[in-house]
């Protein structure tokens, strides 16, 4: 296969630009869709290898979604140098898309606890393991000329990911409501098999950067990578807190809905669709935080990677207080309006905006050339321990009694004071952190390898 090893000289976007965004766009589609419907899932259509209900309580399958979705985010580590070390990225991308057609495909045929388990661990493999290969391969297509145009493309690239999971999760939840888990469940899949298909279509367009498992393990001994690696491990420890938060909009958040006025515009909502609200925020969000609020603040101060995802982590704190609220009103006998949920979705996504995004970017420019997906992974390790975390709490009301201290309101109360503690750590820690860019090296002319 003839491939280009460096990014080619130029002021222009890269030609292989427009397969990464369609190939993103549905595969997330494929995994916020079936994400979406897991919850409801397991707790009212789960079944025995005889055909009658197996279900999970809230507690149970609030565990089995955040252990999914922190296995979803721990993959990328091996994913990262599996194509580092070996594959490469594109190759890496193409074996581990396959693996994840195979776990929808699972899902679909076997509703049993056993099917959950194997199709969840084969789309984690598979998802999870090609995150930072995707993610570090948008950047690979740039160099030096072109760098002014990295963070618009990882603007775009977000703005993609949104798009497919504001799709897929108004479509799941219709579509398990209305034909049932199968359907739902094998719609996901076919855009997971269209998502490689697009994105092996982009081959001959992309700059490939091969691996070199010598130079990764050089570049590991050099003591100032060492010193950025335990910098943006510090770093990666903060967004934890703020993906334990987050990922709760597909558990909790979900079965709060369901005890809520689900009338939004004269439209009764069903509670997992609700989610897709964040996807649509982000694609409004994007433009106006990149035109108009950080302009605004820059007028104030210098507006940094950092100093963003600080606000943001303010900002996540915030958006969980509504919940609490929201919660406390429930107890009291009321039904609150599915509207205070769409404005901590607000917030939340305005929290989301400011720190993945930056994060993204911030991880691809501080990491050395031949360690971008191994580091981008640990970037995705930080969502891992965010729901480890979450998996963790949860286990503890479920077996040991700590429902009597974590009930309602008093749940989201607990995370609010988490976030809280994490923002003010944060501003403290980071003063001390020391980075540098690095960027793929450029050729001024193609050099195509047979």
């Amino acid at each position: 296969m003839p491939y280009r090893t460096a990014p080619v000289a130029t002021s222009k976007m890269p030609p292989g630009i427009p397969f990464i965004i369609g190939n993103e766009a549905a595969e997330r589609f494929s995994f916020y869709g079936m994400k979406a419907i897991l919850f409801v899932f397991m707790t009212t259509a789960l079944l025995n290898h005889a055909g009658a209900p197996d279900l999970m309580g809230e507690a149970e399958a609030t565990k089995w979604l955040h252990i999914y979705v922190a296995a979803v985010y721990l993959t990328p580590l091996l994913g990262g140098l599996l194509a580092d070390i070996w594959l490469g990225k594109y190759r890496a991308i193409i074996l581990l898309s396959l693996l994840c057609c195979l776990g929808h495909l699972v899902l679909y045929l076997d509703n049993t606890r056993q099917g959950l388990f194997w199709g969840l661990t084969l789309v984690a493999l598979g998802a999870g393991g090609m995150k930072p290969c995707v993610a570090s391969h948008v950047g690979d297509q740039f160099g030096t000329s072109n760098a002014r145009l990295l963070p618009r493309i990882y603007y775009w690239f977000y703005f993609a990911i949104n798009v497919g999971s504001f799709l897929s999760i108004l479509l799941t939840p219709w579509l398990r409501h209305h034909h049932g888990v199968h359907v739902a469940f094998a719609v996901p899949g076919l855009f997971m098999a269209l998502a490689t298909f697009i994105f092996w279509l982009g081959r001959h367009q992309f700059a490939h950067i091969p691996p070199e498992p010598r130079e990764f393990l050089d570049e590991l001994r050099k003591p100032q990578v060492l010193r950025s690696l335990v910098g943006l491990l510090g770093i990666y420890l903060f967004i934890a807190m703020f993906w334990s938060l987050f990922d709760q909009t597909a558990s909790r958040w979900v079965s709060q809905a369901s005890r809520m006025d689900l009338n939004l515009l004269g439209v009764t909502v069903l509670p997992d669709q609700l989610q897709s609200v964040n996807p649509a925020f982000i694609m409004l969000l994007i433009p106006i935080f990149s035109l108009v609020i950080y302009p605004l603040l820059g007028r104030l101060m210098a507006v940094t990677p950092l100093r963003k995802i600080g606000l943001g982590f303010a900002l996540a704190a915030a958006s969980f207080m509504i919940p609490a609220w929201v919660e406390a009103w429930i107890l009291a006998g009321e039904k609150p309006s599915i509207w205070w949920q769409v404005l901590a979705y607000f917030l939340l996504t305005g929290a989301e905006v400011m720190i993945s995004i930056t994060a993204l970017e911030f991880s691809y420019t501080q990491a050395p050339a031949r360690l971008k997906s191994f580091i981008m992974g640990l970037f995705y390790a930080s969502v891992f321990l965010g729901n480890v975390f979450t998996a963790a709490v949860n286990w503890s009301i479920e077996k040991t009694g700590l429902a009597s201290n974590l009930n309602g309101p008093a749940y989201y109360w607990f995370f609010v004071k988490c976030m809280a503690v994490t923002t003010v750590l944060f501003v403290f820690v980071v003063r001390f952190y020391q980075g540098r860019t690095y960027l793929q090296e450029e050729k001024t002319t193609p050099q195509v390898l047979m």
